[in-house]
């Protein structure tokens, strides 16, 4: 059962990411607190300076969000014996049996044995090829909270602990204890935006819509279709030279003038993207035809279209709604986790055929983890929850972070095995914006909360 309760006291929306909801954070008029709008801000003086020190070799970060709450608990499930029995004996139902799981090499050993979900066979072979790391437990933290700290509410939570938009929105600004209008990667973009030079189209592209992630103060996110460019619909030609024709008419009034501005833009964007993609070279990769992997194929077009856009960085948002299975779980999950595995399997294979494997790295984010126990056929809200990092630059076939103890009323449980995270959403983010190019002058303006924790780098990236 769920646990009212909780669900009472911490929030628990739908697990659909709420554009209205979006739309309204990224509209607020400051930051909620002045050290982080203060810093925030800081990053409109950044970009020379950046440019200055940061390489102009090209990167791209690629996030692949999984709403609704992935049950990482069945992603990578620990294989040794005794850590094994408690996690069959907590799970129930949903355990999965030791011997249809694929099992993985750890070059570095953590104390345990792990084997990935018996639908990924092809995240078990990247990890085993040291192209694929997991980072244990990771989840929002205003601060480092411990179980005797959460019991007595003596340290701050992250707002709305258990709800999706909240959760959602909290893992993609990194600032939980604060309403921001900008996202962690948004913030990354406005810091070495200066090394993409005078490139119209924004290097922040999302191929699954509205998303706070790439919101930045300067940069926005560019939405594009796994089709292609989105211009204006049965507009072309001599009807679209009409609308250039009246867009270029004197304006008097100041909205006027400004629409008129934005709208030349968007065509003018339209018009480079699409003329970009049309001359890149095209990729033998197949794809499965699937949602994430219909987004990830365009992700590799767009980066094989990279010189013509006049891209030296690039950050990109795809994302894959279901994760939220609170019944039907065995069936459901197998079949997200088949889509995961395929389809980041066929884009790391993309990026080997481009000679970009080494500059792109893509990872996983979600509203939280699931709860240990089984309600009887899903699982619950929960907090902490593993994640991977994939890429030609990622330290593999290593396990980061702390596997939590799987006792339930244990020393990372807050009940029902929900884990308190040992491992920060900044710590994680910004492991990956410092490979990025974002310097340590700028990693407190890009991450306010940071060093509120013990490990601003976890050592996942080379």
């Amino acid at each position: 059962m769920r646990d009212s309760k909780l669900n009472k006291s911490f929030g628990n929306g739908d697990s659909r990411p709420s554009r209205r909801d979006f739309l309204r954070r990224a509209a607020c008029a400051a930051v909620g607190a002045t050290a982080v709008s203060t810093t925030i801000g800081d990053l409109r003086m950044i970009n020379a300076v950046s440019a200055a020190s940061s390489p102009t070799d090209y990167k791209a970060l690629v996030c692949l969000f999984l709403y609704g709450g992935n049950d990482g608990h069945n992603l990578i499930v620990p294989t040794d014996s005794s850590t094994y029995s408690a996690y069959a004996s907590a799970r129930g139902p949903l355990a999965i049996g030791a011997s249809s799981l694929n099992g993985v090499s750890l070059a570095v050993s953590d104390g345990h044995t792990y084997g990935f979900h018996p639908s990924c066979p092809e995240l078990a072979a990247l990890f085993n090829q040291g192209k694929l790391a997991s980072v244990f437990n990771v989840g929002t933290l205003v601060v480092p909270t411990t179980r005797t700290q959460f019991q007595a509410q003596s340290v701050p939570l992250p707002p709305q602990l258990f709800s999706h938009n909240d959760q959602q929105v909290q893992w993609q600004t990194s600032v939980p204890d604060q309403s921001s209008r900008t996202g962690w990667g948004g913030r990354c973009a406005d810091a070495v935006a200066a090394l993409n030079g005078t490139s119209n189209v924004s290097m922040n592209i999302t191929l699954a819509g509205t998303n706070i992630f790439e919101v930045g103060n300067q940069i926005t996110p560019y939405s594009v279709s796994t089709n292609g460019s989105i211009g204006l619909a049965n507009v072309s030609g001599t009807r679209l030279q009409a609308v250039r024709d009246l867009l270029n008419l004197p304006h008097t009034n100041l909205y006027e003038q400004e629409n008129a501005k934005i709208m030349n833009r968007a065509i003018d964007n339209d018009a480079l993207l699409t003329t970009a993609l049309s001359t890149a070279a095209p990729l033998a990769t197949v794809f499965p035809t699937s949602t994430l992997g219909n987004q990830l194929k365009m992700i590799s077009r767009l980066i094989a279209a990279r010189g013509a856009l006049g891209h030296n960085r690039q950050i990109f948002f795809a994302s894959v709604l279901g994760y939220d299975l609170h019944s039907g779980q065995i069936g459901a999950h197998d079949n997200l986790l088949r889509e995961l595995s395929t389809s980041m399997n066929a884009f790391y294979n993309s990026t080997v055929e481009m000679g970009v494997a080494s500059n792109v790295t893509t990872f996983t984010a979600s509203d939280f983890g699931r709860t240990l126990t089984s309600n009887g056929g899903g699982s619950d809200h929960g907090w902490g929850n593993h994640q991977i990092v994939m890429g030609g630059a990622v330290r593999g076939q290593r396990t980061y972070g702390t596997y939590p103890s799987l006792a339930i009323n244990g020393p990372n449980d807050t009940g029902l095995g929900r884990w308190i995270p040992t491992t920060s959403v900044d710590e994680y983010s910004a492991t990956m914006a410092k490979w990025f190019g974002v310097s340590a002058t700028n990693m407190p303006t890009v991450f306010p909360n940071l060093s509120r924790f013990a490990n601003p780098d976890l050592g996942f990236m080379l």
